[in-house]
């Protein structure tokens, strides 16, 4: 005899991330500065562009911005503005991405990989000094990437470097508005970089990036690159030159949201501080919320990922991977440049997972990841 009960239905799928929920404060001023630039009649470095150079450089704590097309743009502009060139060699990591690699590889220059701290994934002042000392010339210059939303030990990266006389650049994509002692990250190097990606904790709703610095005739050099090399107008007189502008609809639509980025990156933490308070014995989260974290990525380390993976979505979790191959192993690189094995690097590709982590999580999306991760 069928039965006459009911089957309660399942509940709706928790997004990885989703950009369409704008506060409607925030929608009706992204509207409104939509609006200024159409009528304006001004899109390209226009004043929008110059202001909102002026309010992340302040907001920084560094004298210069240098608004550009996209966050690759930016590294490779900061590479090719400290004198990177082809056959010089860069210190970086293998466990962010590739975005440093592929710069670098623009400009011709080789990366060499440091291995990571297994607690924290990140690089370590001693790997740093290790990869430099070790290395058949000096390298031209260390990336510092501050991963998943935490700052790497930069002040003791930078001291290791000044030791040998060698520019530190800052990758701030995935930390903005994350401190260390009262200083912001991007504050600490010779010269540092962000994306405005639309994923990042500041995004723009469309492609963008920045390179920071103090350094005059760094940013000088970087402006000089980012519009074809010029002197001045029509006048190419700088090697490197290219077109890499941020337009300026996104530079107003950043202005609008960079007053919101220290609450909304509080509300990472927060969503972050109950992820840590639920995970089981089984797993454990690679940061913990702090200043220095502002919770771009919340990452969970498990013994069984793909399990833990496949446990999750069947409760209606969406996750991602954050990121599944080191640079160092990709075919490209692996091909036409092999580097010694990178262990613990190697090792934390296949036992980590990224959950759901943004501030328009709803609290009750929040309770059912954090019921999941009380069960792992």
């Amino acid at each position: 005899m069928a039965s006459s009960g009911t089957t309660e239905p399942s509940p709706d799928p928790i997004p990885f991330n989703d950009l369409s929920r704008f506060a409607p404060d925030v929608r009706a001023r992204i509207d409104a500065a939509v609006d200024r630039v159409v009528s304006s009649g001004w899109f390209v470095m226009g004043p929008e562009h110059d202001a909102f150079e002026a309010e992340l450089a302040a907001y920084l704590g560094v004298a210069h911005a240098v608004l550009v097309a996209n966050g690759t743009d930016a590294l490779e502009l900061a590479f090719a503005a400290l004198g990177v060139q082809p056959g010089d060699s860069i210190v970086t990591v293998a466990n962010a991405g590739g975005y440093s690699s592929v710069a670098a590889r623009l400009l011709g220059a080789e990366p060499v990989y440091v291995d990571i701290d297994a607690g924290t994934h990140q690089a370590t002042a001693l790997g740093v000094r290790e990869a430099i000392e070790g290395a058949p010339t000096p390298p031209r210059a260390v990336v510092v990437t501050h991963l998943y939303g935490g700052m790497a030990p930069v002040a003791e990266i930078v001291a290791v470097a000044r030791e040998h006389g060698i520019p530190v650049i800052e990758d701030t994509a995935q930390a903005l508005g994350a401190t260390f002692e009262g200083r912001r990250a991007g504050s600490f190097g010779d010269i540092a970089t962000t994306s405005f990606y639309p994923t990042k904790n500041l995004g723009a709703l469309g492609d963008g990036g920045a390179v920071v610095t103090s350094d005059p005739v760094l940013a000088a050099t970087v402006r000089r690159m980012r519009q074809y090399g010029w002197e001045g107008k029509y006048n190419i007189a700088h090697a490197r030159g290219r077109n890499s502008r941020l337009d300026e609809l996104q530079a107003a639509i950043l202005r609008e949201r960079l007053p919101e980025l220290d609450a909304w990156n509080e509300r990472r933490r927060e969503i972050h501080r109950r992820y840590e308070a639920a995970v089981s014995s089984g797993a454990r989260l690679v940061n913990t919320a702090g200043e220095s974290f502002i919770g771009h990525l919340a990452v969970l380390e498990t013994d069984d990922r793909d399990a833990v993976r496949d446990r999750l979505l069947a409760l209606g979790i969406r996750t991602d991977i954050h990121y599944p191959t080191p640079d160092h192993l990709q075919p490209l690189i692996a091909r036409e440049h092999a580097q010694p094995g990178l262990p613990v690097t190697e090792r934390a590709a296949g036992r980590i997972l990224s959950l759901p982590l943004f501030p328009e999580l709803r609290d009750d999306e929040i309770d059912r990841i954090c019921a999941a991760l009380g069960q792992l």
